[in-house]
């Protein structure tokens, strides 16, 4: 069934950094409300939300789930997405359907690098947040190092509404402070017991900070409060949701989710205190307006992700903006103006559906076999509104793909495309200067699933080859030469005869210059003359990359009444260039790179060294809060894969854009390299 109605939604999409066990909570929640029956797990391949076989032979997600389940009258829309850095865009697109991100952070480790750049996401994103610190049954958990840890790198807002019973082996249980009361899970359940002594001091601490905050959400409240009259458990639990929805406080539980303690605890909170869909506010909209969730209106629906399922084809995952969606129900596509029937309404967890009838406002459902529908796009009654997105991560890690099979080349065509629909993190470009597939992504990983997916579902079989720097050619001399063409052959021969001058042209590209007198080459010829030159051009004059910047003379030449003609004059045209040139102290130039790296103070330093050693040029630092903002020029050869080399140099926590800017010339040994590579592949083409 869908939700009830718009107040009885809940919508939690969990992140964090990978490994901490989002998709194990997600599991225990499926399991804790009788959506499955047995209890899934990543490790054995048997998750209900990792069902994909990458994610299987990986044990990891590598694309978001839902795990919608119903728990005391309402449905809690649970989002799982990928930790791992390389599927980011995932994650982003989990927190733009949601209205709490519930950060799942590992009870030993801590909070790490993916949890601290999504939880700035959230912030930017207007969300709620909360933590559910998870595996307390680890040995080395320590709850309350990892509370030190969230409140040093996340503020005083952080605060336990729930800490644990023990550590560990000796782990047995949450106690609740909202509710003042202990929980354990047991073969039969969830039981409920009095707060142990032993716990007391640190629970009337972690309440006390809890009364501190919440009663900020209320002013009259916080009067009274800050004259000494305290809370009843009614106004705290009353203002317990509306300090989370306004973000004033930023509750914390933990539990072990394999073990489901605190698990079903955690899922009473969801209902009681996190933030139904109305409690957001508006979703902005790409004109710059905003559109609330509203249970009135017609129906809209938001497409936060596209699958591409083998059997059931595109699988939009939509959450309901106004309205109520019903089955056969007409809607508009804002961004292509085609109208689209809804045929089907989907509650899906996993690779599971089933069919439901009605979807209210801020619900989350799947439309299954929409045309020419994708990820990002607002489906409408009108098609007039469109909902803003959250940028997403650029892909910056590039490849260049080939198919292994000629037969298999229009194929990998259609496959990409069919990923890049599921995957706004991923883009392929055709290079029309080398001639490649570039496939950009967040990283390797993200690459590596792209090809096992492109021979899973679509049978191509690709391989990964060297991408191809575009590199420029050009002359730095006045050099000129002769270019003349004789063939005899039985029947009228071929001639042609030019004189070439080849002058530098700095910034201002290619000239063509007609400086013949007296007709001794008629204007067809000399236009020949130009389109041989310009044709020499593409193919390079020493090492095959077009050579920019170039002032061309023909001065002097001949013509045969009855040999010449136009394609004599053409390949004349190309000898004489290609003899000039050399004769011209050819050069090869490089594209630069112009980076803006962001990184924490720590790793300043190591990144400007690396810079330099990358024949880079450091233009700038400039400081950010504990960040600093690096602008750096660099030689694009040497940078091709920086997000892997900045990920490594910064322990994950740097990112950076990059812009191609100039064409630079590169080292005199450098060049002799790419000229002799040259040479090389022109042998064994031959």
């Amino acid at each position: 069934m869908g939700a009830p109605s718009t107040d009885k939604v809940r919508n939690v999409v969990l992140v964090g950094h990978g490994g901490a066990g989002k998709t194990s909570l997600a599991e225990a929640m499926l399991f804790m409300a009788g959506e499955t029956k047995r209890l899934g797990t990543v490790d054995d391949g048997h998750s209900s939300l990792d069902y994909d076989a990458e994610e299987i032979k990986r044990h990891m997600s590598v694309s978001l789930s839902l795990a919608p389940v119903m728990h005391k009258g309402v449905k809690i829309n649970i989002i799982d997405t990928p930790g791992f850095a390389d599927f980011a865009g995932d994650a982003i697109a989990g927190m733009e359907a949601a209205e709490m991100a519930l950060f799942v952070i590992d009870a030993v480790s801590g909070p790490q690098v993916q949890t601290e750049r999504l939880w700035e996401i959230a912030g930017n994103m207007g969300i709620a947040r909360a933590v559910f610190v998870n595996r307390m049954d680890k040995e080395h958990a320590d709850f309350d190092a990892v509370m030190a840890k969230l409140t040093q790198q996340f503020g005083h807002r952080v605060g336990a509404v729930q800490i644990p019973m023990g550590a560990e082996a000796s782990f047995r249980g949450v106690i609740d402070i909202i509710r003042m009361k202990a929980y354990h899970h047991e073969a039969d359940g969830e039981h409920m017991d009095e707060i142990p002594a032993e716990f007391m001091s640190s629970v009337d601490s972690a309440r006390e900070k809890l009364t501190d905050l919440v009663a900020e959400a209320d002013e009259g409240l916080m009067e009274k409060f800050l004259e000494g009259e305290p809370l009843s458990q009614s106004d705290l639990e009353k203002l317990l949701g509306l300090a989370i929805a306004q973000g004033i406080f930023i509750p914390v539980f933990v539990g072990s989710a394999a073990k489901l303690q605190g698990v079903e605890d955690l899922m009473d909170e969801i209902v009681s205190f996190f933030p139904e869909p109305t409690a957001h506010g508006p979703l902005p909209t790409v004109d710059g307006g905003s559109v609330p969730i509203s249970t009135g209106g017609s129906a809209a629906a938001f497409v936060f992700k596209t699958l591409s399922d083998p059997y059931q084809g595109h699988l939009n995952f939509v959450k309901v903006v106004s309205g109520t969606l019903t089955p056969n129900l007409e809607l508009t596509n804002s961004r292509t103006g085609k109208k689209e029937r809804a045929a089907h309404l989907l509650k899906v967890t996993g690779k599971e559906a089933v069919e439901i009838e009605a979807a209210p406002a801020g619900d989350i459902v799947v439309l299954p076999k929409l045309a020419d529908t994708m990820t990002n796009d607002t489906l409408s009654a009108k098609g007039d509104v469109s909902i803003a997105t959250m940028p997403l991560p650029a892909p910056l890690f590039a490849v260049a793909i080939v198919a292994t099979n000629k037969a298999d080349e229009d194929k990998l065509g259609q496959g990409l495309n069919r990923i890049m629909e599921e995957e706004p993190t991923i883009k392929v470009v055709r290079d029309a200067e080398t001639h490649q597939t570039v496939l950009y992504a967040l990283g390797d990983t993200q690459i590596d699933v792209v090809v096992s997916r492109l021979k899973s579902r679509f049978n191509v079989e690709t391989h990964l080859v060297e991408l191809r720097i575009p590199y420029r050619e050009t002359i730095r001399k006045t050099a000129q030469a002769q270019g003349r063409h004789k063939k005899q052959t039985g029947g009228s021969g071929q001639f042609a005869d030019c004189w070439l001058r080849l002058e530098p042209n700095p910034g201002a590209g290619y000239e063509f210059v007609d400086e013949i007198v007296g007709g001794r080459i008629s204007k067809p010829y000399i236009v020949a003359i130009d389109k041989g030159v310009q044709e020499t051009m593409t193919m390079g004059a020493i090492a095959g990359y077009p050579v920019q910047d170039v002032k061309c003379a023909v001065y002097d030449g001949s013509m045969h009444a009855v040999d010449s003609n136009e394609m004599a004059f053409r390949t004349a045209a190309r000898i004489g260039f290609r003899a000039a040139a050399e004769k011209a102290d050819p050069v090869i130039l490089e594209p630069i790179a112009h980076l803006v790296i962001t990184v924490p103070d720590k790793y300043a330093g190591d990144v400007m060294g690396d810079m330099s050693s990358r024949r880079g040029r450091v233009n700038g630092m400039e400081g950010v809060g504990n960040k600093q903002v690096i602008k750096a020029s660099v030689p694009f050869a040497e940078v091709v894969q920086y997000a892997l080399q900045l990920r490594s140099l910064t322990h994950g926590t740097g990112m950076y854009s990059f812009e191609i800017g100039e064409y630079a010339e590169v080292p005199r040994e450098l060049a002799a390299k790419i000229v002799e590579q040259h040479k090389k592949d022109q042998e064994e083409k031959a």
